[in-house]
């Protein structure tokens, strides 16, 4: 019925419900929640508050990434995904486990905010269905299997094994996640995960400029009552403004996109997430390319020419030839044709933003595989406008006490996961864990980067 709810995880069992008409405090909210170990109470939202409140204890370097992570705050509030993944990088000391310790604290606090990547697919399952937002720390590198599951996490995957004392049986996991991100490389170098991530580098923090973590942690805890509380209010002008918000062309996480820019006019001018996005996009499409030597190839034959025919055979000896012996010997160069064709399709995507179409196609009577290169003219428009009436920012819900019957625990929902969240098709009532969101329109200012200590 339109309506989210947001389990405070007080034992009380109170919950904020949130309406295209405000938000308010109800004390038996009319769906059931699932708490698993570990989780943290949120504060009561104060309403009135301003989102830029939060950028004082987040080491952001620009207006841009500032817009970037309120808008993946505000996906994380929905009820369902697609949830982009955010990633961090930047050198030691550039607070990139504090960055992500605040934004759990903000959104799903949790005993255990940070942790390491898990070992296998059950494992990251397992922590999907006992936590909203999954926060994973100093990531040296992605294996391959993780960086698909990460991909099936961010737009919805399940899971199964066979169910423990049992011959025939399964255990499910079905869940769409926020997952972030952090280390001091860049750590995505596949074209399918960088699609849908959102692209951070953190700057060091000077020792003139550092705060002590009490100080800080003391300073965030005063604030986060009224920044939660802000972002509540962006989410009730989302809830409002989403069945009329129009994108010219939609990318890869069309929903996140349309949930951005339907939020955005209470925090800030129309036009300005996408501006901030497309950006972000473009500097992800420009890392993934000079990351993988088979594209950084394809790339340097096609700079003298405009279309290449050939099998994959015959592009592999042409490849061999402009590139370096030590990007030969990487484990990451292909080693047959095949290999080489896998990897061509899975980079067409951003090949072809950077004016490179790949085409595959069977010719003659024996149906020989071949491989079409042609140079392409980008296109220069910004490829998505915003299509919107602007409206004028909603005005503050304050918290209203509400009382509704039923309260108690069901195995079904977390506090921050909707019913329904997981494409499961069940429930009428969805319900958030964390959420946050809103602050009226203003700039950020550059340079207000209070930095914690990492």
């Amino acid at each position: 019925d339109g309506r989210l709810y947001l389990d405070l995880c007080d034992e009380g069992w109170r919950a904020v419900e949130i309406d295209a008409t405000g938000w308010r405090v109800i004390d038996s909210p009319p769906v059931r929640f699932r708490r698993a170990a570990g989780m943290k109470p949120l504060p009561d939202p104060v309403a009135g508050g301003k989102v830029t409140r939060l950028r004082s204890f987040l080491n952001v370097k620009s207006d841009a990434d500032f817009v970037l992570v309120i808008s993946w705050a505000l996906a994380v509030l929905r009820n369902c995904g697609p949830y982009p993944v955010m990633v961090v990088s930047g050198e030691q000391g550039s607070a990139k486990s504090t960055f992500f310790s605040i934004l759990r604290a903000l959104l799903d606090p949790n005993v255990a905010p940070l942790r390491a990547l898990p070992r296998e697919d059950r494992d990251l399952f397992i922590a999907a269905s006992n936590g909203h937002v999954l926060a994973f720390d100093n990531v040296s590198g992605l294996p391959a299997w993780i960086s698909d599951t990460f991909c099936r996490l961010a737009t919805g995957g399940g899971f199964a094994v066979r169910q423990l004392y049992t011959d025939q049986d399964e255990v499910l996991f079905d869940a769409t996640r926020p997952v972030m991100l952090n280390g001091i490389e860049e750590i995505v170098t596949r074209p399918d995960l960088a699609d849908r991530g959102l692209f951070l580098t953190l700057e060091p923090i000077p020792e003139d400029r550092r705060r002590p973590e009490q100080e800080m942690w003391a300073a965030f805890e005063a604030e986060r009552p009224c920044i939660l509380g802000a972002l509540l209010t962006a989410v009730v002008q989302g809830l409002k403004r989403l069945p009329e918000t129009r994108l010219e062309k939609l990318p890869r996480m069309a929903d996140f996109a349309l949930w951005a820019t339907a939020c955005e006019s209470a925090l800030w001018p129309a036009g300005t997430f996408w501006s901030a996005y497309s950006g972000n996009r473009d500097e992800a499409v420009e890392g993934v390319i000079d990351a993988d030597p088979v594209v950084v190839a394809v790339r340097a034959v096609m700079a003298t020419r405009t279309v290449w025919t050939g099998t994959a055979s015959e592009l592999l000896a042409v490849l061999v030839e402009v590139v370096d012996e030590r990007a030969l010997k990487s484990k990451t160069w292909p080693d047959s044709p095949r290999a080489l064709a896998g990897r061509l399709r899975r980079a067409a995507t951003f090949l072809r933003k950077i004016g490179i179409e790949i085409d595959f196609e069977r010719k003659g009577r024996v149906r020989t595989r071949t491989i079409n290169i042609t140079t392409i003219t980008p296109n220069q428009s910004t490829p998505e406008n915003v299509v919107q009436q602007p409206s004028a920012p909603p005005a503050s819900s304050a918290p209203m006490s509400k009382s509704n019957p039923a309260k108690s625990l069901s195995a079904s929902d977390l506090r921050t996961v909707a019913n329904g969240a997981d494409y499961s098709g069940e429930g009428t009532n969805p319900t958030v864990r964390a959420n946050p969101l809103k602050s009226n329109a203003e700039t950020v200012a550059d340079g207000a980067d209070a930095n914690p200590s990492p």
